[in-house]
């Protein structure tokens, strides 16, 4: 039968006592290897990153990715986790990535990277919630509607 509640105070330690045993407790995830996989989505791009202890090497798609991700912006969105938690050096991040363009892929690398960190290192979930790094973008392109032109633009009025 269940405990009965004679006043406030008993009824604090209660839910005291139910509120410490719901905190999740985060467990290091590696799979055989040694690595810590992750998958991290943006916009239609889906990216899929493996973590290991090493030297700093980031292969995207089997390339440098500073050769895959040209532009300076998206090669500082990689980058961002890892200073974000001082561990630029530490780790050789191998990512595949497909679908979306250039910009929706170093979006879903940079979830990917984040969450794979969690994974490897819990202590390191804190910094990077308040960063924003492990929440998923969910923008994506609206869907074009019958009877316009476009999602929301209508075809040009003509009076005659």
């Amino acid at each position: 039968m269940a405990q009965e509640t004679k006043s406030l105070e008993d009824l604090g330690e209660i839910k005291g006592a139910a509120m410490a045993a719901a905190a999740p407790q985060h467990v290091q995830k590696l799979d055989s290897l040694g690595r810590a996989y992750a998958t991290g989505k943006r916009k239609n791009a889906v990216a899929r990153v493996w973590i290991k202890p090493g030297r700093g090497a980031i292969t995207v798609n089997d390339k440098d990715y500073t050769k895959y991700f040209a532009r300076p912006v998206l090669q500082m969105l990689l980058q961002q986790p890892l200073s974000a938690v001082n561990r630029a050096t530490q780790y050789d991040i191998m990512v595949t990535v497909v679908g979306g363009g250039l910009s929706g892929q170093a979006g879903a690398v940079r979830h990917g990277i984040s969450k794979a960190l969690t994974y490897f290192e819990p202590d390191l979930r804190s910094v990077l919630k308040k960063g924003g790094f492990l929440t998923r973008d969910s923008r994506v392109v609206e869907r074009k509607k019958y009877g316009r032109m476009k999602a929301r633009r209508s075809f040009q009025f003509s009076k005659r």
